[in-house]
């Protein structure tokens, strides 16, 4: 009888499991993101921190990056758009409802205001927004019905709005908010999940804002705005024949004026006072003074008086201008009639600056 060995070998089955995680989400059925153009959104646990940075009411400088600046006859709109992505607790069907409020307000609510824009909006315009909520019992709509399917991503806009606020109600200086967004499900009428941002990363900065211009009035020399605004009288003389248009020959003693309306428009934010103080001194002086003089006057017919050629003899327009006033002044160009060592012919220049001086 033969043997017949029987050989045995072991077979080695190795599983591998692999268990694979879901990212990390803000929210379990909603997050709040950042977009292209946008602030950043810096996710803290289930909520969020963000900042719009340094902000003023006349809309003046750069704003922080990812923010947009509107400047307002009022004030000014700081605005950032924004995401909203829907990722769960919605059934097969259904659709979610976003809201929004205030839920912590600014310590100092007049001087910043809240504003929101729907995700139906393209939320680039000032108009297209609105004050949001601070009573968490009727909030703003974020997401309107009949809301989104899960697993989409909506863009809203958020804004900060600066008002003009002086005297009594200015205020400067560093503040801080935090909203509350709830979605709902608007088939079923249940809440899912409320998130939060707090706008504290860092805390909103408010500035004091002091800005003047010129432009031009009606019947008046053209005023053209640039690294420094500019008015070209053309070709003068001493005895007043042939002014441009926009200019007035007003007579004077030893050659004549000629004179053109312009318009001082003063601006400022935060500031405790109620009016400011503008003056005017020729910084850069005419290189024939005994030939071509520049003067101020409150009406055409004048009267015209020199205007001050340093600082310290600086000319003063107003001590009573009203923040965003329209003011009217005159200004003259007096050219001699003068004849012999004095007499110039050709061309010249001169450079007034002016300021606007706040308490």
């Amino acid at each position: 009888m033969c043997g017949v060995a029987v050989s045995k070998k072991a077979a080695f089955i190795i599983l591998v499991l692999i268990v694979l995680t879901p990212p990390a989400w803000a929210g379990a059925n909603f997050d709040l993101t950042s977009v292209a153009g946008g602030i950043t959104l810096t996710q803290v646990g289930n909520n969020y921190i963000a900042s719009f940075g340094t902000m003023n009411a006349l809309g003046v400088g750069t704003p922080a990056a990812g923010v947009t600046v509107i400047p307002l006859n009022n004030g000014a709109l700081y605005f950032t758009n924004y995401g909203l992505f829907v990722h769960g607790g919605l059934p097969a069907g259904h659709t979610g409802v976003v809201t929004a409020f205030a839920s912590t307000n600014f310590a100092h609510p007049i001087a910043l205001v809240l504003e929101s824009c729907p995700s139906n909006s393209t939320c680039n315009s000032s108009g297209q927004y609105s004050a949001m909520s601070t009573n968490g019992a009727a909030q703003t709509s974020v997401i309107l019905p009949p809301g989104v399917i899960k697993g989409q991503t909506v863009t809203a806009g958020l804004a900060i709005f600066v008002p003009d606020n002086n005297s009594a109600n200015a205020f400067s200086g560093t503040d801080s908010a935090t909203i509350s967004f709830t979605m709902t499900d608007f088939t079923a009428g249940t809440t899912i999940e409320t998130l939060m941002l707090s706008l504290n990363n860092p805390s909103e900065t408010l500035q004091t804002a002091v800005r003047l211009t010129l432009a031009t009035a009606t019947g008046g020399l053209a005023i053209t705005p640039g690294a420094d605004f500019s008015m070209n009288f053309g070709t003068v003389n001493g005895l007043g024949f042939g002014p441009s248009a926009g200019l007035t020959v007003v007579p004077a003693a030893g050659g004549v004026i000629y004179s053109t309306p312009y318009v001082l428009q003063p601006a400022f934010a935060d500031i405790n006072s109620a009016t400011a103080t503008i003056k005017t001194f020729v910084s850069t002086n005419f290189a024939h003074p005994a030939a071509l003089k520049l003067d101020d006057a409150a009406s055409s017919p004048g009267p015209y008086n020199a205007i001050g050629i340093t600082a310290g003899t600086a000319t003063q327009i107003t001590s009573a201008a009203a923040n965003r006033s329209s003011i009217t002044r005159f200004l003259g160009l007096f050219v001699s009639n003068g004849n012999g060592a004095t007499a110039f012919n050709g061309s010249d220049g001169a450079t007034l600056t002016f300021t606007l001086t706040v308490p």
